[in-house]
């Protein structure tokens, strides 16, 4: 934990697991999505000890982003192993319900204004999931993006998504695997990549 203030290191923490995404309520509670324990770790930061871990039981795996809704104290933690957004209750982790959200996940946020969670997928889709209610969710659309942007932002004074990503060239030298960048190769970073949320 870093403070703010100064930049000094507060603690360090052992999650208990590998941590992806953090949140947070304000209110001295952080939220923490370990991937490859499929869990969530809740942190007390006042003491800078770790007070439960949410299982995610079996209904989503290797979550890689986690958005949260801080006034009805929902999470969405978004997985890849199978592509699921699951919906807990922050304050016991009590699981609502899940969905199914575009494959390859990387980050999750959440708008309070249009009270829709989103997920970034390397598929080249923003899931889009309406909370309707604190007990009701739906997805709402797959918005296509780009291949390859699972990484993204929320600007809460305009309400949109920002995604980033590269374009791939040809490799001349070998044979490049997704995602890396082969010898001899290029790539083009577009940013922003941008979808107005809706109301």
């Amino acid at each position: 934990m870093i403070n703010a203030t100064d930049g000094s290191v507060a603690g360090t923490i052992d999650l208990g697991g590998a941590p992806e995404q953090a949140v947070t309520d304000g209110k001295g509670h952080l939220y923490v999505d370990l991937e490859d324990k499929s869990q969530i770790a809740v942190v007390d930061a006042k003491t800078l000890k770790v007070t439960a871990h949410y299982d995610l039981a079996g209904k989503g795996g290797a979550p890689a982003g986690l958005a949260f809704d801080v006034k009805n104290h929902i999470l969405f933690a978004a997985g890849a192993e199978p592509p699921t957004m699951v919906i807990l209750n922050a304050d016991d982790g009590k699981i609502i319900t899940s969905l199914p959200i575009g494959g390859g996940v990387d980050g999750a946020t959440f708008n309070p204004a249009t009270m829709e969670a989103f997920s970034s997928n390397r598929d080249g889709t923003l899931t889009v999931v309406k909370e309707n209610s604190p007990t009701s969710f739906v997805v709402e659309q797959n918005v296509q993006t780009k291949t390859g942007a699972k990484t993204l932002t929320l600007d809460s004074k305009t309400n949109q998504i920002y995604l980033i990503t590269a374009e791939y060239g040809p490799a001349t030298a070998r044979r490049s695997r997704e995602g890396v960048l082969a010898e001899d190769s290029w790539c083009r970073i577009r940013f922003p990549f941008s979808w107005l949320a809706s109301k």
